[in-house]
């Protein structure tokens, strides 16, 4: 598990692509402190799994439906990434729930400034918007950033100066895409309200009178 708080960026130094198997190598300094083989790296958002590193660097594997979930396939050699350890038990929570499970990929539609801070606007399918909530989270090619506002069908976030310096959000530009991993928090929920979970109680929304006295009784409370 991540938190959407990157803690580099680093470059991607290779590509190397065979028959039946896809390799990134990432140029990085911090995230290699305590690395070892098998361990999880966010890179841009997406989880991947180390398979061999270096004092400059680390190989990942990425399979195809990562290639066709997100941008990887789309990175050339020295592009910046986002990285991002996993999650250490007693490490702080600063951004929220990541899985590094991409849903999809965004397209900036606008960039504009105010004040101190930057607007970025993305467009998305209605399978990404319908998850996507004002003042909710989602993350942006690893970024833990809260949705400002809503807009047909696009998003708004508002980046502060920090977030800009310390990710690659800061090279991005009209037409660039990002990777685009929703609350998995509201998956779930739509996924036990559609009694897709096995037998569960239908979501109150689903029902007439919601929640009430009754409802809670009849299912244990």
């Amino acid at each position: 598990m991540f938190t959407g708080i990157i803690e580099e960026v680093g470059e991607v130094l290779t590509q190397r692509q065979a028959p039946g198997s896809y390799v990134l190598g990432i140029k990085a300094h911090k995230v290699l402190e305590d690395v070892g083989v098998g361990d999880s790296i966010a890179v841009d958002g997406v989880c991947l799994t180390v398979i061999g590193h270096t004092a400059e660097g680390f190989d990942a594997d990425v399979m195809p439906e990562t290639l066709q979930r997100s941008t990887l396939a789309s990175l050339n050699p020295g592009a910046p990434v986002n990285l991002e350890r996993a999650m250490p038990a007693d490490g702080r929570f600063g951004g929220h729930i990541v899985s590094g499970h991409i849903d999809g990929i965004g397209r900036i539609v606008e960039l504009r400034e105010d004040q101190n801070a930057v607007w970025l606007r993305v467009s998305a399918d209605e399978g990404i918007l319908r998850y996507i909530v004002e003042k909710g989270s989602v993350a942006l090619d690893g970024v833990s950033l809260t949705v400002a506002r809503l807009v047909d069908e696009t998003f708004e976030v508002s980046l502060i100066p920090h977030t800009r310096a310390q990710t690659n959000l800061q090279d991005k530009a009209v037409g660039d895409t990002l990777n685009i991993e929703c609350d998995i928090i509201a998956k779930y929920v739509e996924r036990l309200c559609n009694g897709q979970g096995g037998e569960r109680p239908a979501c109150p929304s689903t029902q007439t009178g919601g929640i009430d006295e009754t409802f809670l009784r009849e299912n244990g409370f």
